[in-house]
């Protein structure tokens, strides 16, 4: 495994609406048209100016296009809103789906998580078309997520599955004044005809007990049609993160295996099948400063021995964590984060595509890219 080639995406522009830039997307149409989406604000926290935004390279990162936000939010029961992420899934040809996450901006004075509750504005899936490789977007239409009716915060983009079936991936959260306790669960929704209608769920992550938050799952379809999702993991009790876990369905999402702990701490990105039945897992290591790490496993995504790792990117940063008390210390930790979230795409000759946002500081970053070669064999 090598990083051989790197560069920016877009470059946070300080002092505008795009100073701030985070949350990227990335699919590889067989045209060969790499297509990032991200999240631009003027600051990390900002619902205010808030946006989404779409550019493409077709020269393998060499120059992106002018970045452009083609997606009009609606209003939802008269409440106007705005799309804080968009995650992007390839569907062949020329055709592309983007998975929307739309959030409450009636009150443009309160923040995403109500410090109070422990709830979150009002957060809703819709979905956008593209016919044409990204060039222009159908209007976007609101997923009926029945029967949760709660904050459902996109995780990432909707998965093509085996059997045909897609699968929109998403988290359940509190509504933003609702004082009952946050029950956390990770979700796949299925559609049998292509997005029109979802009648069936799986809960992917929840602890009976309460305890263990399994955040930001990322599952990716593997060579061999296994799903294997992977969890950002908290102890609510102790108020600290543990290891990435993992867990897989042999099925199509209807039945999943027992969760396991990989032995890596950090946050994952979604897995990918490489070269002689491999699985690569990118991941932020926060145990110092931050460190965008890539590791191999040959054992089925169980664990990710030390001496296959390679660096993504290495902050010059201090650590960005802390010792934390309570939820909101959680939540106020991650508004901190200036590296982060990588997603991953397979490229046609088998190389792995990276992008994530990195800066100096959090209000400051910018969508950054890293081409890994996977064809050499890890011993």
């Amino acid at each position: 495994m090598e990083a051989i080639n790197r560069g920016v995406v877009f470059l946070g522009k300080r002092d505008t609406d795009c100073q701030s830039c985070t949350f990227p997307g990335i699919c590889v149409l067989p045209s060969g048209r790499w297509i990032c989406s991200f999240r631009a604000a003027p600051k990390k926290s900002a619902t205010v100016g808030q946006h989404v935004l779409i550019t493409w390279s077709d020269n393998e990162g060499k120059s992106w296009s002018i970045p452009f936000d083609p997606f009009v939010p609606p209003s939802i029961n008269g409440k106007p809103g705005l799309f804080r992420g968009a995650c992007l899934t390839a569907l062949g040809g020329h055709r592309i789906l983007a998975t929307l996450c739309w959030v409450d901006h009636s009150d443009p004075a309160l923040p995403f998580f109500n410090e109070e509750t422990e709830g979150l504005l009002d957060s809703r899936i819709f979905f956008a078309k593209s016919q044409d490789d990204g060039l222009t977007w159908s209007e976007p239409e609101l997923m009926d997520t029945s029967p949760f009716n709660i904050p459902t915060a996109i995780t990432g983009p909707v998965l093509l599955l085996p059997n045909g079936d897609w699968a929109c991936q998403f988290e359940l959260n509190k509504s933003y004044y609702d004082t009952s306790v946050w029950r956390h669960s990770s979700v796949l929704m299925f559609s049998k005809d292509g997005g029109k209608s979802w009648p069936e769920y799986v809960v992917t992550s929840n602890d009976p007990e309460n305890r263990i938050f399994y955040w930001d799952q990322r599952p990716a379809v593997l060579a061999d049609g296994t799903i294997l999702d992977l969890f950002w993991t908290y102890d609510n009790t102790l108020k600290t993160y543990l290891n990435i876990h993992g867990r897989k369905s042999m099925d199509n999402g209807c039945s999943w295996s027992e969760m396991w702990d990989t032995g890596i701490a950090g946050q994952p990105a979604s897995p990918a099948s490489i070269l002689n039945d491999r699985i690569a897992m990118v991941y932020v290591d926060r145990t110092g400063p931050p460190v965008i790490k890539m590791r191999i496993s040959s054992d089925n995504g169980k664990r990710y021995p030390d001496n296959t790792e390679i660096i993504i990117y290495r902050a010059e940063t201090k650590a960005q964590t802390w010792n934390k008390r309570s939820m909101q210390d959680a939540w106020a930790e991650m508004g901190k984060f200036s590296v982060g979230l990588p997603a991953t795409a397979l490229l046609p000759n088998g190389d792995i595509l990276v992008v994530y946002y990195a800066g100096p500081i959090p209000d400051h970053t910018d969508i950054q890219w890293v081409r890994v070669c996977a064809k050499r064999r890890i011993m």
